[in-house]
């Protein structure tokens, strides 16, 4: 099994998708006890003296201006988890509850938390054991961090609340930390507290959109150039000197993408000039470049910030190595929360010209010799109809989890957090966006492949080819008379979601961008 090794300095995209999505194993360097080790004395020492330190000896947010007693303390942090343990609504996925506990572990593994070693390694052991905290949808502003959904996690460690087994089953974890052999933790000074404040929810729904999108791009690509195949539209607007004036990076790729996909095509710029002279194709298919392009630079920027967020060490108060131990603001989710709005609504757009281009494909006016709805007997039967309107109900909801969850902020803790994130309802409705999108992308390579083989005598290109029987091989039908559709754009989606669409290009024209 690939085993993540965490260390200091942070982690990788690559390391918590292995996580989060491929079980791998986590292990702490040793650099990383020994940086835990050395905080945990700082926090220790503080601990003794008489002055309050927020975190260690205060009670939190509205409340720090109370000393706490030493003997009060460890049922503070414990009281700090059960209280702000406070979800409702459906569970979150499995993949993005690892996510979160995996980079926290990398927070506390940075040496600036406090936390001790023990705890650090128990973090890791429930990870290992595939349990999963039972975390709720709702109960994040996305400042000072993902409290609740970190919270139940943090219940977790402690022997309580609810969790699923690697079987799937939800049990009490402490029976499931009982059967893996760990111990539950017995918190200490500042130790609750570190465990709840941190971007990582956020960030781990980031990082797993931004592979998603990665692959969803191409295929969008792919079923553009696939629909300015079908409508006999030209290539010439691909050609790299064009883009090269407008040298966005995102438009050049998607643009080498179509064109590979359209070499050696016999349907490209055969017009049909006798009854429709055309001089240029519609913006959803001459424009394809563009707008899937900006959607490309919005994820290289999103990454960027992903990757500096990696490197962060989110948590308040921090030790730092002078033995301070100070307050701070990095907790706020701004940074993470902007580009996963920003997301949604590339993805949004990106939906909403593919949904064009398909409608576009169905209308006979508009398709240039092919049958209205692509139906085998039109009146008769009704083809593609309703898959567009299926696909047009997608692209109106892509449009509301577009508007931004960040432009919004409501205020908390008797005013003390008057100003917060909600970072993570971003990621939230940017998950149910990139479902969509796939969907939609789906009905477009179904209407696109459709037409492709209604153009009798014309020759596609190779790698259209490939892509129709790949689709057809995995269990779409092609051209015929009306049937029940839902199960075919079902295993259109999964074609698309699998990555079988890229694959099945990529065989014929090499790796696409």
């Amino acid at each position: 099994m690939h085993t993540v090794v965490v260390g200091t300095s942070g982690t990788t995209a690559e390391d918590v998708i292995a996580v989060a999505r491929g079980n791998a194993r986590v292990e702490l360097s040793g650099e990383a006890l020994d940086a835990l080790a050395r905080a945990r004395e700082i926090v220790d020492a503080l601990a003794a003296k008489p002055e309050p330190v927020y975190g260690v000896s205060t009670g939190f947010g509205a409340l720090a201006s109370r000393h706490i007693s030493p003997e009060l303390r460890a049922q503070l942090q414990r009281n700090i988890v059960r209280s702000h343990a406070a979800g409702m609504g459906p569970r979150v996925e499995r993949e993005a509850v690892r996510a979160l506990m995996f980079l926290r572990l990398k927070t506390v593994a940075s040496g600036f938390t406090g936390v001790r070693p023990s705890v650090a390694q128990t973090m890791a052991d429930v990870l290992n054991a595939g349990i999963t905290p039972v975390v709720h949808e709702y109960g994040s502003l996305g400042c000072s961090g993902d409290l609740a959904p970190l919270s139940h996690c943090a219940l977790a460690l402690m022997g309580e609340g609810d969790a699923e087994g690697p079987d799937g089953v939800v049990r009490p974890a402490g029976e499931l930390l009982a059967e893996a052999g760990i111990e539950p933790v017995e918190l200490r000074e500042k130790e609750g507290l570190a465990l709840l404040n941190g971007t990582d929810g956020m960030l781990g729904m980031l990082i797993m959109a931004l592979a998603d999108l990665g692959k969803l791009y191409t295929s969008a690509d792919i079923t553009a150039a696939l629909t300015l195949e079908a409508l006999l539209g030209t290539e010439k607007v691909l050609a790299p000197e064009l883009h090269a004036i407008r040298p966005h990076p995102g438009q050049g790729a998607s643009a080498a993408n179509m064109a590979a996909v359209l070499e050696g095509s016999g349907l490209v710029r055969h017009f049909q000039e006798e009854t429709a002279p055309r001089v240029q194709d519609a913006y959803s298919v001459r424009c394809a470049p563009q707008v899937a392009g900006a959607g490309r630079d919005t994820m290289a920027h999103a990454a960027l910030v992903a990757s500096r967020e990696l490197a962060s060490a989110v948590d308040n108060p921090v030790v730092l190595p002078d033995g301070r131990v100070e307050s701070n603001g990095n907790f706020h989710g701004a940074p993470v929360a902007y580009v996963l709005d920003f997301l949604a609504i590339a993805a949004a757009d990106l939906g909403s010209i593919a949904e064009r281009r398909t409608d576009r494909l169905l209308d006979k006016n508009r398709s240039h010799g092919l049958p209205p709805f692509l139906a085998d007997d039109a009146g008769v039967d009704s083809g593609l109809m309703i898959a567009q309107y299926t696909q047009a109900a997608l692209v109106s909801e892509m449009k509301r989890l577009a508007v931004p969850a960040s432009a919004d902020s409501i205020p908390s803790s008797a005013m003390q957090e008057d100003h917060v994130s909600m970072g993570w309802s971003a990621a939230r409705k940017l998950r149910t966006a990139i479902d969509n999108l796939t969907r939609i992308v789906a009905i477009e390579l179904y209407a696109a492949t459709r037409a492709i083989e209604l153009r009798h005598g014309l020759t596609p290109a190779p790698a259209s080819r490939a892509a129709i029987a790949a689709v057809r091989e995995a269990g779409v039908e092609g051209p015929g008379p009306d049937r029940f559709l839902a199960p075919d754009l079902a295993a259109a989606d999964a074609f698309v979601r699998s990555g079988g669409l890229v694959a099945a290009v990529e065989a014929v024209t090499g790796p696409l961008a």
